[in-house]
């Protein structure tokens, strides 16, 4: 078969799919994966599609810089596998009498079904939803952050809760953002941009919570710069570029398994 040949049945696999696995392609054209990865790299010089760690996905569109805040019927409802995953590996991070911030953002929200119960810790946040689910955990110590309270999210980010946060002092923060790229990660607006610095100022640890579809995207106002994380989350679907230029940043990257959730 020529190379263009199986590059086109790559092409239209990826297209009905949505992805391949690098591991599938081997095996289908009886080549060892290191030819295969050859190709893919190829077709994304092309333009065709975007290398992750696994294999390749399809070239989307970037989103916009600034979009309107997810309701919060839809940021809390049920997370993706992957998503949920890296949420997963994020609780486990987590380890007694630990102080940690949890924010709002749906992945962040995910965590709290995953947050260990066998031993005692002390929780911080600046979600109304997420303060209201952890009460109830006789294991955990709350406390949330105070501000003006929006209509559009739970999320509490001006400048009082700026001034709050900045009195404490956070043994790990979980942090997202709407983008991450080797710039760092980054947000719609900039008051959520202001509040992610303090939170990561006042911390000791900093770990993101990067789900592919976030990774190499930059949005309106960067919030940190990404040489400030320690450990950075994602999925194996994750662009293979991206991440390549964030270890460049001496940022360590580990992968969530979603075959590990199965079983919640």
């Amino acid at each position: 078969m020529l190379a263009e040949e199986r590059r086109q049945q790559i092409l239209e696999w990826i297209r009905k799919e949505g992805k391949v696995i690098a591991k599938d392609l081997s095996e289908k054209f009886e080549m060892s994966i290191d030819s295969i990865r050859r190709d893919l790299t190829i077709m994304e010089d092309q333009g065709l599609l975007k290398k992750t760690y696994g294999g390749a996905i399809l070239n989307t569109p970037s989103p916009k810089v600034r979009t309107l805040p997810m309701p919060d019927s839809n940021r809390y409802g049920e997370s993706a596998a992957h998503q949920d995953a890296i949420s997963k590996k994020a609780a486990s991070f987590i380890n007694h009498h630990d102080t940690v911030f949890i924010g709002g953002a749906g992945i962040q929200y995910g965590m709290l079904k995953h947050l260990p119960t066998d031993f005692p810790f002390t929780v911080i946040t600046n979600s109304i939803k997420i303060a209201e689910d952890i009460r109830k955990l006789e294991n955990i110590t709350s406390y949330l952050i105070g501000g003006r309270l929006r209509f559009e999210s739970s999320g509490i980010i001006d400048t009082l809760a700026i001034e709050m946060i900045s009195k404490f002092t956070i043994d790990t923060c979980f942090l997202t953002g709407g983008g991450i790229t080797e710039n760092g990660i980054s947000t719609a607006t900039p008051e959520g941009a202001a509040f992610t610095r303090a939170v990561s100022k006042v911390s000791r640890q900093r770990i993101c919570l990067a789900p592919h579809e976030k990774m190499g995207h930059q949005m309106f106002v960067v919030s940190i710069p990404i040489e400030t994380i320690d450990i950075m989350i994602t999925d194996i679907e994750a662009s293979e570029t991206t991440i390549q230029h964030i270890q460049r940043r001496k940022v360590k990257v580990t992968f969530a398994n979603k075959q590990d959730t199965k079983e919640v």
